[in-house]
């Protein structure tokens, strides 16, 4: 079994981050509209000068394992690094994504989107403290198409 193997088998046992944070800093939400699949990202954020904290991080899904999986690798990623560093954590995730099938992407892009979902909440929440929860939808399909 290779180490990537051993990874997802792990993530898949047991999620990392899984849950919500009681009084969060901000939330956001990424959807699949196909299908209605979402993901939910709760931070508590330290602010910083530069770019603000992700001092803690949780995920919900309402998705297949495959979703699961993605939220919980890419919040351990995502945990303890500022807001600089997880829009480029994002844009790797996006970068690999263009080379994989779209109904493979699909939830891995949902996740990724609700992380940048919640940072963007948490910026707008900055300017007005009554801001609601963004929500972004995925461009990938779930759905296999069909070959013609």
């Amino acid at each position: 079994m290779t180490e990537v193997d051993e990874t997802l088998i792990a993530h898949m046992a047991n999620p990392q981050n899984y849950g919500t944070i009681a009084v969060p800093d901000a939330m956001g939400i990424g959807e699949n509209p196909e299908n209605g699949e979402k993901v939910i990202i709760t931070l508590r954020v330290t602010k910083q000068e530069n770019s603000p904290l992700i001092e803690d991080i949780k995920f919900q899904a309402i998705g297949c394992m495959t979703t699961v999986v993605a939220g919980s690798i890419i919040t351990e990623e995502a945990k303890g690094i500022d807001f600089l560093t997880a829009q480029r954590l994002i844009a790797a995730t996006m970068g690999m994504l263009a080379n994989v099938p779209p109904e493979e992407a699909a939830c891995s892009e949902m996740v990724a989107l609700s992380l940048q979902a919640a940072m963007d909440t948490y910026n707008e929440k900055q300017k007005d403290p009554a801001f609601g929860t963004i929500t972004y939808k995925i461009e990938n399909s779930c759905v296999a198409k069909e070959k013609q």
